[in-house]
């Protein structure tokens, strides 16, 4: 007996679920039980790679239909999905909560942001491509720029925020005039079911919106696929570079990547450290510090470093971790995904012991009154930044952070630059001059004066550089990438002008 239960694959406007039984059986079934109470299974969903083909057909006629569409008639589809999601936003949050260990209180600020990024996105990103007429750009000539859709689209959604990363692309998608193609995470299926379901009791037209479940595999082969003109994804470098590979020879792709982080927030010594330690409490493990933008590393000004450290340990120390729904006392952490997380976790744990780096606080697996991947935060204290150290280079993915004192914003500033990322960095500082030598010194998407690290906005862009992205910001901006821009020239007068005008005629 499972939890939830799995409709299938969405196409035609329909759902379909593979058969387990019979001569077109499949046998790829991904099973998922709750991280926070491994005796609870979720969900079972069957994989079915025939269904690939069923919904890329599914698409292409999607996109004939939707691309012809009025601006307004499309954002009226927007507003009815928005209204579904309304009605069911709870039952989304606890399936959040369900699915990734997110505490109820984190996964209702998610479900949340689904309904207001409609807004968003129809006030804010879609007048980025409003048409646009250029007035006698060339005599007797007006000019003209046209924003067209790519085509349908593929969004690879992540499992931290499995609703709100997706539903931002699938949304700056949909109003430019794509169809679209969700594949979640296959530890999100539910999660990305209940959306879907609202696209559907909107009465979107057929195959404008789509879903497939499954594995790395059932990616692999959408991205091989020539009718396939936008990607978007979101998750980890490794998976990130596999997509460039797969997709680099098709120039009829545009892929935008959101990666990872490994994000730096400088303490400087005349900061407001009260202020500081509770915006570090949250950037460092909310989500149990599963987030891109978590806070890894603080530079800390040397002055200042021996006491705020034992003052953000004694606080770390009072977080409450434990089941996101069903709790003893509402917790600010639930548990890391699934046992690989956990794993990953310790190893680097391990790793800093190995390479030398002072533990303050060890990260290690917790018991609670259901069995589930429970982990402490961590704290650690390196000397000096160390450009051979594996532990400060990785993206660990986990409530980890460390602190490495300098003396010199410049020293602070290296620091922040030294990891092959550049997604997110704080600043906290009474000094405007500190901040703004930062804004031009640091290789970041995101540099925050006095603000964490996490909690971006939806009408700024939201990407980072290196290897945190490539240069297209999600967010307010996602809709960049959703279009291509075609030129028009228009003559105002077709009376000709005298053809001896042109040079090198014999007349």
């Amino acid at each position: 007996m499972t939890k939830y239960k799995i409709l299938g694959n969405y196409f035609h406007s329909n759902f379909h679920l593979p058969a387990t039984t019979g001569p077109l059986a499949v046998e790829n079934i991904i099973k998922r039980q709750c991280p926070a109470d491994l005796s609870l299974s979720l969900w079972e969903t069957p994989v079915d790679y025939r269904d690939v083909d069923r919904v890329i057909e599914s698409a292409i006629s999607g996109f004939k239909t939707w691309r012809k569409l009025t601006q307004e008639k499309r954002n009226d589809y927007l507003k009815a999905y928005q209204a579904e999601v309304k009605k069911r936003q709870d039952e989304i949050a606890i399936a959040i909560a369900y699915e990734t260990g997110k505490p109820l209180w984190d996964s209702k600020t998610e479900a949340a942001s689904i309904v207001a990024k409609v807004n968003v996105t129809i006030e804010d990103s879609l007048p980025r491509i409003h048409n646009k007429k250029i007035l006698s750009i060339l005599p007797k000539t007006d000019g003209h720029i046209i924003y067209k859709p790519l085509g349908p689209s593929l969004i690879i959604g992540p499992f931290n925020f499995p609703c709100h990363l997706a539903n931002g692309q699938i949304l700056s998608s949909l109003v430019a005039g794509n169809s679209i193609i969700f594949k979640p995470s296959e530890k999100t299926c539910y999660s990305a079911q209940l959306l879907i379901e609202c696209f559907h009791a909107a009465g979107f037209p057929e195959g404008v919106i789509n879903l497939i479940q499954g594995d790395g595999e059932v990616a692999r082969r959408l991205l091989k696929e020539k009718a396939i003109k936008g990607v978007f994804f979101t998750g980890s470098k490794e998976v990130g570079k596999k997509i460039l590979d797969i997709t680099h020879h098709d120039l009829s792709k545009l892929v935008s990547l959101e990666l990872g982080g490994k994000n730096t927030s400088i303490l400087h010594s005349d900061a407001n450290l009260d202020h500081a330690q509770q915006e570090l409490l949250k950037s460092c493990f909310l989500s149990s510090g599963q987030r891109c933008t978590s806070t890894s590393i603080v530079a800390i000004h040397r002055s200042i470093h021996e006491d705020f450290i034992a003052k953000f340990h004694e606080i770390t120390k009072k977080i409450i971790i434990d089941h996101p729904v069903e709790f003893i006392r509402e917790p600010f952490m639930g548990p890391l995904v699934d046992q690989s997380a956990v794993d990953s976790y310790l190893l680097f744990m391990g790793m800093a012991k190995r390479e030398g780096i002072q533990e303050i606080m060890r990260g290690k697996q917790l018991d609670r009154l259901k069995k589930g991947h429970y982990v402490s935060p961590s704290i650690h204290l390196a000397e000096r930044w160390n450009n051979d150290s594996m532990f400060l280079h990785s993206e660990i993915f986990g409530p980890n952070v460390t602190f490495i004192p300098y003396d010199t914003i410049e020293e602070a500033i290296t620091i922040a630059n030294a990891t092959e990322y550049g997604l997110a960095t704080a600043v906290f500082t009474k000094d405007q001059n500190i901040f703004n030598l930062c804004i031009e010194e640091i290789e970041s998407g995101l540099v925050n004066l006095n603000r964490s690290t996490v909690g971006a906005s939806a009408k700024l862009p939201f990407g980072g550089v290196k290897n945190s992205g490539n240069f297209r910001p999600a967010a307010l901006t996602t809709i960049d990438a959703c279009v291509y821009q075609m030129s028009c020239l228009e003559v105002l007068s077709d009376e000709a002008d005298d053809i001896k005008s042109i040079i090198g005629l014999d007349i």
